[in-house]
């Protein structure tokens, strides 16, 4: 008799292989559920299995791994990931045999080094630091001191994790972080290489003797040809199934969530395209400035920054066909389907589709703030971008027609990131025989941060004797409805890299598409007949020329 609880799951249809460049197939990934055996699987992730001693299923734990640092003093290090890492360490779904190396050029012992970590925990960690708890943390961390340059630096780290495999069990798997700045991604790379601290694994399965796995933070390359290049040459060293292109904005729990929305919900799929869809709204707004990362932005500027990566990756699940799976590949096969079928704003269209702006001086929250050019490390004369609108299309079946408006700045009122579906108007205003001539589109509103949730806005009657339409709003608050906090970006995609899943991670293929919309922007900025940054005064939605672009189509920006 077959147990009711159990059920197959269909073999998966390969994948069609993407060999470009002389690259192995993107298919021959394995994917998370080739990484267990189906004892281990069912033990750990079937929700009928339950431990004795505790209420409610058993969480999955990775396996044991030294985990590798790069940049440790820096801010990233201090702000997301040791706190991330001490969160689920005391959620304990880390097990015994991880660790923590870190790595900087900065003089500190083995104690400086818990003491500073201990103190960056303490202000950012979800979970309260004790004696007790930070002592057991703290076994866990060890400090190489070295320059990313020099070869003796991973001949130390080689023979330290030497070591740890041997005193820890960590089974000779390794994830490396790169938590320094994008300059330092070669030089790391092949240091590890060179120095056989790391090794190039197939695409196909999971090694015998131990995974590698890398992670590097964006900007993933300065432009289209810089990105190619370390794509190119990060082949030569980690296959893509080792590498882990992180966007934090993927590891929140709100966009994966937009996923959840689209996808599990008959209700809303049909209208969820051009005959019912008039635009959509990406919004990514900062009330801070550039904090102390003058020289950083300089550098990058917002559409770098912000619209190559973050924007462009919310713009994807928005407008993503459903994948057949919820796995790595399939979900990024669909994503990069979109990107290439973006039309990027070409020569003359940069001037009309796009809008660069730049912060002045002004007041955000009731207090004086100075303006982009007054920040340090900035030049006097700065033409560096804090702000860009721009009108998006995409060129497919689903969506031919329906502009896509995406915004981002710093300095703006307050810091909101929020994705806004607005519906067309009512083929027929029935209601005007009673006096209402007007009714306000539908517009479902998902709010990434902060208030984390979704809003759908509609039409009602007001009650009473006579017929009055009213616009409100019906609210789903991701905090409120669960009875529990979701967990950090960070915690998330870091038990992801160990688990070895790559579902909410960049693709090579993401990269190089996402490059090749902003390319034609970057080409039109470097021509002196190109209109230059309109600046903005702190605390307003941005430049007047960011409202005059999207009222050109008789629509106006939302102020979330």
């Amino acid at each position: 008799m077959t147990d009711a609880r159990t059920t197959t799951r269909p073999p998966e249809p390969p994948a069609e292989p993407d060999t470009a460049d002389g690259a192995e197939p993107f298919d021959t990934l394995a994917q998370p559920s080739e990484l267990w055996s189906p004892a281990f699987d069912a033990w750990a992730t079937d929700p009928a299995v339950h431990n004795p001693l505790r209420s409610g299923p058993l969480d999955r734990m990775p396996a044991p791994c030294a985990m590798v640092i790069f940049g440790v003093s820096g801010d990233l290090t201090a702000r997301k990931l040791m706190p991330s890492l001490y969160d689920l360490a005391v959620g304990q779904p880390l097990p015994e045999g991880f660790t923590i190396t870190g790595v900087s050029h900065r003089g500190w012992s083995e104690r400086d080094f818990q003491n500073e970590m201990r103190a960056a925990v303490t202000e950012s960690a979800r979970t309260p630091v004790t004696d007790e708890s930070w002592e057991l943390f703290a076994r866990r961390l060890s400090y190489v001191r070295g320059d990313f340059s020099t070869p003796a630096t991973y001949a130390a780290l080689g023979k330290h994790l030497t070591e740890i495999d041997r005193d820890h069990r960590s089974l000779g798997n390794r994830l490396f972080y790169l938590a320094t700045s994008p300059s330092y991604y070669l030089p790391i790379i092949r240091g590890l290489a060179a120095a056989g601290v790391s090794e190039r694994q197939a695409n196909y399965a999971e090694p015998a003797e131990g995974w590698h796995r890398i992670v590097i933070e964006k900007p993933f390359g300065h432009d289209l040809a810089s990105a190619r290049a370390l794509i190119a040459e990060m082949a030569t060293i980690f296959s893509e199934r080792q590498i882990y292109r992180i966007d934090h904005y993927l590891g929140k729990e709100t966009v994966q969530n937009v996923l959840a929305f689209r996808f599990a919900n008959i209700l809303f799929d049909p209208v969820w395209n051009r005959q019912y869809v008039d635009h959509v709204q990406i919004t990514a707004a900062e009330a801070i400035g550039v904090e102390g990362r003058g020289g950083y932005y300089e550098e990058s500027g917002a559409l770098r920054d912000m619209v190559q990566s973050h924007l462009l990756q919310l713009l994807t699940v928005v407008a993503m066909e459903p994948p057949a799976f919820f796995n790595g590949n399939a979900v990024r096969d669909e994503k990069v389907k979109v990107l290439r079928s973006v039309v990027p704003p070409v020569g003359d269209d940069v001037a009309t589709r796009v809008v660069r702006g730049q912060y002045e001086a002004g007041f955000v929250g009731g207090r004086p703030v100075p303006g982009y050019r007054e920040e340090e490390e900035v030049a006097p004369a700065s033409g560096t971008d804090t702000f860009i609108a721009l009108r998006l299309q995409i060129d497919n079946w689903r969506w031919n027609g329906v502009p896509f408006y995406l915004r981002t700045g710093k300095r703006l009122p307050r810091r909101v990131t929020e994705i806004a579906i607005q519906f067309k108007q009512v083929p027929h205003l029935m209601f005007q025989s009673v006096g209402q001539f007007d009714l306000t589109p539908n517009v479902i509103s998902l709010r990434i941060q902060p208030d984390e949730g979704i809003a759908i806005r509609f039409a009602a009657k007001v009650p009473g004797a006579g017929t009055q339409l009213r616009t409100v709003r019906m609210d789903f608050l991701y905090g409120s409805s669960f009875g529990q906090a979701g967990v950090d970006a960070y915690e998330r995609l870091l038990l992801d890299a160990m688990f070895g899943d790559p579902t909410l991670f960049t693709r090579r293929d993401e990269i190089e598409a996402a490059w090749m919309i902003m390319q034609p922007i970057l080409d039109a900025w470097a021509d002196p007949a190109t209109p230059p940054v309109r600046p903005y005064e702190a605390g307003t939605w941005g430049p007047a020329k960011a409202d005059a672009m999207i009222e050109r189509d008789a629509r106006s920006w939302r102020r979330p």
